[in-house]
């Protein structure tokens, strides 16, 4: 049986007690900086060498010699082939999906001429070279490829560089086909802290890159911290978040496995149910009951749901709404008659899924929206993946001599203000050019 911690919106202490709640639940992260510190000190100073005695010990890999890290393009392409014919046209459709959701994402280089004949504009250029890191730990995401790969190829970044653990030699070929048909340029067998520490820094055999993206345990989030500045990153991403908003009219099986999609992918994921109605918060639990035993993956699911799941009983669905503000979740499900009226309300989520026949499952796969997202509440201030995040902006200016003469004595006036006289003898020189 599942334990799910229950709230009440209109009890006196519901509000300290549900953010008790919240902030115990972010408080798992171990302390394992200087194990990172560590990797990437000797990836730095001792490149392949470093990095094939950390496979060798981490992921039970031993190899010859660097050469072997990294898996050739003949290999994606066999495997490919080889998976069942359904697996091979669902990454083909899925791909296209997110492809086509990505195009829309592109920023534009633009300029224009002001009332002094001076050119202003931005031109928006790729990232030179970028990698993704796919985890490859207690399961296989092929699907995590493509939402990785596919915006960075949008962009036009000219090289990929994707980094996947293989514990004791195994990779999932799936995992392989969708790099293929992501159009993933090298693959490396290196995981952990020491593939993001290549990446950063470059080793012999790996490409340093411009921007590392991608999920991965606390080692691979540590290590991406503490590269950042040396590289860009996308975000820092805890465990998977769900939370759900439903009324009368949704349908309790459907919402019981909906959370349990989300439970299943870590022991550490949150799941929260908020409903108008007692009676459905019921029925939900009834149906995570019946349902648990026949998921391969129960253990995972009870452990995370039982720790880290929680139903909260709301008067009103505006009410609901803001509890959801308050969290900022990854996912957020609004199962109720008219989602649309509530959208307006919404304002911190990574993503949001509307409507009885739209499960979060969809954004994970194919439906064409990113399912890299911000977590633990950062919804409040950062987006979910996108093209943008492949692509740089520079500003442009090209002055007329007349738009130069009437910036001057601005620039000047005000550099002097600050005390920066080479400033302002800069900007009079130009002023006083004829």
């Amino acid at each position: 049986m599942l334990t799910i911690r229950r709230f009440n919106s209109q009890q006196e202490s519901f509000q300290k007690e549900f953010s008790d709640f919240l902030e115990a639940n972010t408080e798992y992260e171990s302390d394992v900086s200087h194990i990172v510190q560590d990797i990437i000190a000797q990836i730095r100073a001792k490149g392949d060498s470093a990095l094939l005695d950390f496979t060798h010990k981490f992921d039970r890999l031993e190899l010859a010699n660097a050469q072997q890290l990294e898996i050739p393009q003949v290999e994606l392409k066999n495997a490919l082939q080889a998976i069942a014919p359904a697996q091979r046209d669902a990454l083909e459709q899925a791909h296209q999906r997110v492809k086509d959701y990505a195009e829309h994402q592109k920023l534009q280089s633009w300029e224009y001429t002001d009332e002094h004949g001076s050119l202003l504009g931005q031109r928006v250029t790729p990232l030179d070279r970028v990698g993704i890191y796919v985890p490859g730990g207690t399961a296989a995401y092929p699907s995590s490829v493509l939402m990785n790969a596919v915006p960075a190829k949008v962009a036009g970044v000219p090289e990929i560089v994707m980094v996947a653990p293989t514990p004791d030699g195994k990779i999932n070929s799936t995992v392989l086909a969708a790099a293929a048909v992501a159009g993933v340029d090298r693959v490396f067998r290196i995981g952990g802290a020491q593939a993001v520490a290549a990446l950063a820094y470059g080793t012999e055999t790996v490409p340093a890159v411009d921007k590392i993206v991608g999920p991965g345990n606390i080692y691979v989030a540590t290590a991406k911290r503490m590269v950042f500045g040396k590289v860009g990153i996308d975000m820092i991403a805890g465990p998977s978040e769900v939370l759900v908003i439903c009324d009368d009219s949704a349908n309790s099986d459907w919402i019981a496995m909906d959370l349990f999609s989300q439970a299943e992918h870590d022991a550490l994921a949150r799941t929260t149910l908020i409903s108008t109605s007692e009676d459905m918060l019921n029925k939900v639990e009834a149906a995570m009951n019946k349902l648990l035993p026949t998921l391969e993956r129960a253990d995972i699911i009870k452990r995370a749901i039982n720790t880290f799941g929680s139903y909260v009983k709301v008067d009103s669905l505006q009410q609901a709404v803001q509890i959801s503000n308050q969290v900022a979740p990854e996912h957020l499900e609004l199962s109720v008659q008219d989602p649309a009226k509530l959208l307006e309300s919404i304002q911190h989520a990574g993503a949001v899924f509307m409507g009885h026949y739209t499960p979060e499952v969809f954004g994970d796969y194919c439906a064409g929206p990113n399912h890299v997202l911000p977590t633990s509440a950062t919804a409040r201030f950062s987006s979910p993946l996108g093209v943008y995040d492949f692509q740089k902006r520079m500003t442009i200016l090209n002055c007329s001599d007349q738009g130069a003469s009437k910036l001057s004595g601005i620039a000047s006036t005000l550099a002097n203000s600050e005390g920066l006289t080479a400033h302002a003898r800069s900007a009079e020189f130009r002023g006083s050019a004829k």
